[in-house]
């Protein structure tokens, strides 16, 4: 099966020579073409171009390499679509979800209102120890048709790849049935996801005054059994003040590297918790959310391979300060944004919402918000060789735009769908 898609408005972050990532005041260029056209083959980009599009070309060029000079079978499986008026972006990459939960938690939300803080929750037996109590109830059949539900709405609003993690299990069984429930979602979804395993979490309650005995039940079980099972593809752990320390990080990182895991922490989200240091220290892919960045974590995170990547729903949804993404672009650094999907800090996975909120309350431009939802993105997951932007070769996971008037409509118009037509793996996906 071809797809060419024609007269495309603005054919939005094409790449002659594709980038890992793109950092500092490279975030703020973003390369278009105009009244262009896009030939996706066999599941990838084949060729992009201006109009007019040389159809016959094209179809040679086919032919060639299938080794049939006349392919009238690749004349009869293409598919073609008319764009006019119309934007053709990456899919959004959304490098940090928690998106496989046993039910919802609006009654905290009740308790956030009333002025109750995240930690003051968690001491009441509410935040992540709730969800722990509902997915250990849960089947795996139950775990599995609740998260296609959400996997079906944030692909239908431009996510084309969603890392998941565990995390909610917090012991080895639990944990164990929330990364098999992600893996059946990785064989039967069209969306490409990679899941990371989050056995740190938080300290369970039974642990609570003993947390290196929880640490040692992590790094002597669950970590093993992750890694025998192929479950998952990095470890994450939440280091931040209350939740685990430093030398806690240090200890499930190192026991995780033995046996291929990368680190992705959670970092700097409740204070200056080190959590950015360990994990460059590390070489984590990623450090995520942090609330708490100052120079010291930004001259760490300088000429590293560490992605920075802000959470801008859970710091929306709870109230708490913004990252500096503007000190961290004027310092060099590249940005990821991603959503943070999960029942008590952001109930919502749609990026184009965290691409509003990045113009919006990070005062970043529509370009660099673009780079930080897509190819940096992709960076953040392991994915930016074959995802997050339009380069030839690259899979064909694109969306196509409603009528709007330019990139910079996307953010701007923040309570709406502006996804017309979805295409993963080089299929058009419906609704």
């Amino acid at each position: 099966m071809a797809i060419l898609i024609t007269n495309i408005k603005e054919l939005v972050q094409v790449e002659e020579q594709p980038v890992t990532r793109v950092a500092g005041a490279a975030m703020a260029e973003i390369k278009t073409l105009t009244n262009a056209w896009l030939y996706i083959e066999q599941g990838r980009i084949r060729d992009f171009g201006t109009m007019p599009c040389d159809e016959l070309r094209l179809m040679k060029e086919s032919a060639s390499d299938q080794q049939n000079s006349s392919s009238p079978k690749m004349q009869d499986d293409l598919s073609r679509i008319d764009a006019t008026g119309r934007m053709v972006f990456p899919s959004f990459c959304d490098a940090h979800t928690h998106l496989v939960y046993a039910g919802s938690r609006e009654k905290e939300y009740i308790d956030k209102i009333r002025g109750l803080s995240y930690e003051e929750i968690a001491r009441r037996g509410g935040g992540i120890l709730n969800s722990a109590r509902r997915l250990h109830e849960a089947t795996e059949e139950e775990l599995t048709e609740q998260a296609s539900a959400r996997l079906q709405e944030i692909m239908m609003t431009g996510t084309g790849a969603v890392e998941i993690k565990s995390g909610y299990g917090l012991n080895v069984e639990d944990e164990l049935k929330m990364l098999r429930v992600i893996r059946r979602l990785k064989a039967t979804s069209p969306l490409t996801i990679v899941p990371t395993f989050l056995g740190a979490h938080a300290v369970p309650a039974a642990y609570i005054g003993r947390q290196e005995v929880f640490v040692d039940l992590v790094i002597r079980e669950m970590i093993p059994r992750v890694a025998e099972e192929g479950l998952a593809d990095f470890i994450d752990v939440f280091c931040d003040r209350g939740f685990f320390t430093v030398a806690d990080t240090e200890r499930m990182l190192e026991a995780g590297a033995k046996f291929g895991l990368r680190p992705k922490i959670h970092a700097n989200e409740l204070d200056y918790s080190g959590g950015i240091q360990v994990g460059v220290k590390h070489n984590a892919l990623s450090v995520d959310h942090l609330e708490f960045t100052g120079e010291e974590e930004i001259q760490c995170l300088l000429n590293s391979e560490t992605m920075p990547v802000i959470l801008p729903g859970a710091a929306f949804f709870l109230g708490m300060r913004y990252a500096p993404a503007r000190a961290m672009i004027t310092a060099g650094l590249p940005v990821a944004m991603a959503s943070d999907f999960n029942p008590g800090s952001s109930p919502s996975g749609n990026m184009q919402l965290i691409l509003s909120m990045a113009c919006i309350n990070y005062r970043m431009l529509p370009a660099e918000a673009v780079h930080a939802v897509t190819i940096n993105g992709a960076y953040a997951m392991g994915l930016n060789k074959d995802y997050g932007s339009i380069a030839r070769g690259k899979v064909a996971n694109v969306f196509i735009t409603r009528p709007i008037p330019g990139i910079e409509f996307m953010p701007y118009a923040f309570g709406s769908n502006k996804v017309e037509t979805v295409i993963l793996n080089g299929k058009v996906i419906n609704g």
